[in-house]
């Protein structure tokens, strides 16, 4: 029988061993770069005093990012945004350190850059390739924690499928123990009532509990943890927030007490400025590469219909902060004026011919770039709308207000799926909240990436 011990100790040299292989990486992706640039030069003294600061920099950053601890059932995405920021961290420290002491010019750029990119390179295909590693280790019974479920009602039931489907999570359940008669599982050994729990426990070496009951059964959480005091075994708690309409949902500390986040906006703290850095920097490279084409298109516009080139229009954002969205005038001027505001279809003449044109090939939406670099949009998010729109919707569709929990786009998860138009509103909300709640900059350059090939050119770009 194995013991706690041995898992806690072998845990922790893991993590030693890993930080020992990441100074490996990092110090040979330095020595690489530094030979590819100086050829067979010695390391320089300056470049020795660079190196060994950096390597101190280094473990700060990747130690205070979290990224040296278990990953055990977090998706690899997350593990990747970290790296990718922690490694970012460490090379603007490493500028700034430079800056500061007025010494950038005697560093190679190149080496800087080689450096850079051949480091993170290797360190993601090492924690991609220590991944494949660990997955089939579990998969064959390897590298497991054992745990035991006390769970009630349908709750245990759905913790006990969802775990007993990820085999390679690396949780192997050494029991089940719930309050009603419920069908056993050859993969479960052990089944019995709730109260059967803290004995199987005192009998068995285990290394988690995970109680998986409803917050109304508070009183029953309570005993249960009681009974459980002088168990050394990690307790997790599993509320019933399965039904609930949850965004970026989390546990935190606010004055010393729990919180559990049911719904935040993901842009806050880091993620924050990490959005933002991403939205100037895409924006502003677009916008100058684009520009010969945007003056193009304002001359069309403006030698086909009398009027204005740019057409401004009240859009709902982030927090419910109102903007004027820009696009390129589509329609002849003044065209709402009889009727009001309308909901673009795909019956709808109203457009001009250059203006339909611009239209399907949504290069109309071009000017809104501008609307990114003031810091009204970003390039990826939900679709902003117009607030008559918005005061309809927000209680014909579910969840329609958690979308202005961030900034609105110009394309998004549902644009690149399909769903823009005049198509299901439901469906394009649970794609604009599927985004807020698994947003990272990974995802947001896969939707820019296929904006390309889906998202310009639509049958619903009207």
């Amino acid at each position: 029988m194995y013991s706690r011990g041995f898992f806690r100790e072998h845990s922790s040299l893991l993590l030693w061993v890993s930080r020992l292989l990441d100074i490996c990486i990092f110090l040979a992706a330095c020595f690489v770069a530094y030979a590819v640039v100086f050829d067979s030069e010695p390391l320089r003294p300056d470049y020795q005093v660079a190196v060994t600061l950096s390597v101190m920099v280094f473990l700060s950053v990747f130690q205070l990012t979290g990224l040296y601890r278990t990953w055990r059932g977090e998706e690899f995405v997350a593990e990747l945004a970290s790296l990718f920021v922690a490694w970012n961290i460490v090379f603007a420290v490493m500028i700034f350190l430079a800056a500061i002491t007025k010494t950038t010019a005697d560093f190679s750029r190149a080496w800087l850059l080689i450096w850079y990119v051949g480091g993170f390179t290797v360190l993601f295909l090492q924690r991609l390739g220590l991944r494949r590693v660990l997955k089939t280790m579990r998969s064959r019974g390897f590298n497991l924690r054992h745990i035991i479920i006390i769970g009630s009602h349908e709750l245990g039931d759905e913790v006990l499928r969802r775990i007993d489907d990820a085999v390679d999570s690396g949780f192997n359940i050494s029991g089940y123990f719930t309050d009603g008669a419920r069908e056993p599982s050859s993969r479960v050994p052990v089944w019995g009532n709730i109260t059967d729990a803290p004995g199987f426990l005192r009998d068995n070496q285990v290394d988690q509990v995970w109680i998986a009951m409803s917050l109304k059964e508070a009183d029953a959480i309570e005993q249960i943890l009681t009974e459980l005091k002088d168990s050394i075994c990690d307790i997790r708690l599993i509320p019933d927030l399965f039904g609930f309409r949850l965004i970026n949902h989390s546990i935190s500390s606010i004055a010393g007490m729990p919180v559990i986040n049911l719904s935040v906006t993901p842009m806050d703290g880091l993620n924050r400025w990490v959005k933002a850095l991403e939205d100037k920097i895409l924006a502003l490279a677009i916008l100058l590469v684009t520009s010969p084409l945007l003056v193009l298109i304002g001359i069309l516009v403006k030698a086909t219909s009398p009027g204005p080139v740019l057409y401004a229009q009240e859009r709902l954002s982030w927090n419910g902060g109102h903007f004027s969205m820009y696009k390129f005038r589509t329609m002849p001027v003044n065209s709402e004026e009889s009727t009001g505001p309308v909901w673009a279809s795909g019956k709808e003449r109203r457009a001009t011919p250059v203006g339909a044109f611009l239209r399907r090939t949504s290069l109309d939406e071009l000017p809104q770039f501008w609307n990114v670099l003031k810091g009204d949009m970003s390039i990826v998010g939900p679709r902003p709308e117009r607030p008559v729109f918005v005061e309809q919707f927000r209680d014909e569709i579910p969840g329609y207000m958690q979308k202005h929990m961030v900034k609105g786009g110009i394309t998004g998860w549902a644009q690149i799926n399909g769903w823009r138009g005049d198509t299901d509103l439901k469906k394009r909300v649970e794609h604009d909240l599927y985004y807020i709640d698994n947003w990272s900059l990974w995802l947001d350059l896969k939707i820019i990436f296929l904006t390309v090939f889906k998202g310009f050119i639509h049958p619903n770009a009207y």
